[in-house]
């Protein structure tokens, strides 16, 4: 799975993660809503183009979202009144746990992977 196309990577994710999404539950099928690929362990924090750490969100929450931690990004769609996909991004979060552990690598993005599965 690691070696797909991004668009592949994309509509694997919403497969996996439902026709939404995961931050705002807005629905990708609203014509005003785009789908994008979202890394849930930033790139800039270490975090692979791997399936495990992505997750399909609209364009405005992946802006928004930017390089911020996951968890904290969750504790403000929730402020916001929004119900995220909470168990979706822990299961990413598992997952990418379990990928590095087997394929090794990923050094940087060990110590922040673990931080975020304790806060959560």
């Amino acid at each position: 799975m690691a070696d797909l196309p991004r668009a592949e990577r994309l509509a694997a994710a919403i497969e996996r993660d439902g026709p939404d999404c995961v931050w705002c539950r807005r629905p990708f099928a609203d014509r005003f809503v785009r789908a994008t690929v979202d890394h849930v362990v930033p790139r800039l924090k270490g975090g692979p183009a791997w399936l495990e750490n992505e997750v399909a969100a609209c364009s405005r929450c992946n802006r928004e979202r930017a390089h911020r931690a996951p968890v904290d990004f969750l504790v403000d769609c929730e402020e916001r009144g929004w119900q995220p996909n909470r168990a979706a991004i822990a299961r990413c979060l598992r997952a990418l746990a379990d990928a590095i552990a087997l394929r090794g690598g990923q050094r940087r993005a060990r110590p922040y992977l673990d931080g975020q599965l304790r806060r959560l």
